[in-house]
């Protein structure tokens, strides 16, 4: 891989800003899917174990309390918002909500998080935790020293072992079924941490892990170099992740490549559902066409928009699919692999309403996104469906929204 990549921009490790659109037309769309904005639970005890946001404030998950026949069952869905590989990246996240509890408001719940029998009939009673993100590691980080000339506090991995223990306290240790899930750099933390979660509830219960565009693959760009290896590697030397990565993947493979999920999955215990656009717009602009790969901006106004490629750049595209394809773990190999790989030209398709389960949401073989993962779940049938390629699938949404 050729040396000294060009800095991404700050903004390019986070969602787009398109995802603020995503959120108004849902809520037009399906207001009943809508409820209250969930408070926050600020966890100020966890401070004192070193577990806190790259600021040093305490961290934060938004909690609505189980009812019914969900009052034993748990949902546990991680923020996204992409990573930071440099003290310089980090130190401007604790300016916003991503490395600042500070800036936290609170939010409403829809999709898997939904309270609406009708849009989310599988987990709509559950508990339902959203974990807010505010280490830029995937919850992996943990250095012990704070960085004296930033005051930034690596500990991403201290916060989710101290959410996980209050919400254990709270009644998880009680759990009769979760599920751990998340989207983008969430998606990938339930993927990371899907083993141990599953280690730390009762042996009774039915416990899986759903990942919402994270699983990031290994693939190389329009050079021909694996330019996010290196971008990884860069995250997991400053947060000093390795040794909270699955020991199964660090004993055989390089630490950077135990960020990529087609490395680790091989060796999960856990059952996992992987939801991901085969034309994933974040991997799009990050993995296949990063600005370091594309001096010219040839592929600027293509990878915001698939509508906008040139006949050669589709062909560049549907080839970025195979490959993305052949990385996934293979449909049959296991009736406890859940997947839904539409080829829609989006990243996140859990949270907004509109592509979790509604009128028009995005299907495979006439299966949408939230029956496909209840179904999966609760066993009630084999859910592996891989779309056709773009542009089949007439029911996309072009969604960003964590």
């Amino acid at each position: 891989m050729a040396s000294g990549p060009a800095p991404i921009p700050s903004g390019a490790w986070l969602p787009h800003a398109a995802a603020l659109v995503t959120l108004v037309l849902a809520l037009a769309a399906v207001p009943s899917a809508w409820a209250d904005n969930v408070d926050m639970v600020f966890l100020k005890s966890a401070v004192a174990k070193g577990a806190v946001c790259l600021d040093g404030t305490p961290p934060v998950y938004h909690f609505s309390p189980g009812s019914g026949s969900g009052a034993n069952n748990w949902v546990v869905h991680m923020e996204g918002g992409g990573w930071c590989k440099t003290s310089e990246e980090c130190a401007i996240r604790k300016g916003n909500f991503r490395g600042s509890s500070k800036y936290m408001k609170p939010l409403s719940f829809s999709g898997i998080l939904g309270g609406s029998q009708k849009y989310n009939p599988d987990f709509y009673n559950w508990n339902r935790v959203k974990v807010r993100y505010c280490d830029g590691s995937s919850f992996t980080g943990d250095v012990a020293a704070v960085e004296s000339s930033t005051n930034l506090h690596y500990r991403g991995a201290r916060v989710w072992n101290a959410i996980i223990e209050d919400l254990l306290q709270k009644g998880m240790s009680k759990a009769q079924n979760a599920l751990l899930s998340g989207c983008s750099a969430g998606g990938l933390a339930a993927i990371l941490h899907c083993d141990k979660f599953s280690d730390l509830l009762p042996a009774s219960a039915k416990v899986k892990c759903f990942s919402d565009a994270g699983y990031f693959f290994d693939g190389t760009d329009i050079t021909g170099n694996k330019y996010v290896r290196k971008v990884y590697k860069d995250i997991v030397n400053l947060h000093e992740s390795a040794k909270n990565l699955p020991s199964s993947c660090t004993s055989t493979q390089s630490p950077e490549l135990c960020f990529f999920p087609q490395y680790v999955i091989p060796t999960l215990r856990t059952p996992l559902f992987i939801l991901n656009a085969a034309y994933d717009s974040w991997q799009i602009r990050n993995i296949l066409a990063p600005s370091a790969a594309d001096k010219s901006k040839a592929w600027a106004k293509c990878k915001l928009d698939i509508k906008n490629c040139s006949s050669s750049q589709l062909v560049t595209m549907q080839n970025f699919r195979k490959e993305y394809l052949a990385a996934l773990p293979q449909p049959g190999q296991s009736r406890s692999l859940g997947m839904f790989i539409d080829s829609c030209f989006a990243h996140c398709q859990s949270g907004a309403q509109d592509s979790w389960l509604a009128e028009g949401s995005p299907s495979i073989q006439k299966t949408q996104i939230g029956k496909a993962v209840g179904d999966w779940f609760f066993e009630r049938a084999v859910s592996q469906r891989i779309d056709c390629p773009y542009p089949c699938n007439q029911t996309c949404k072009d969604n960003e929204d964590d």
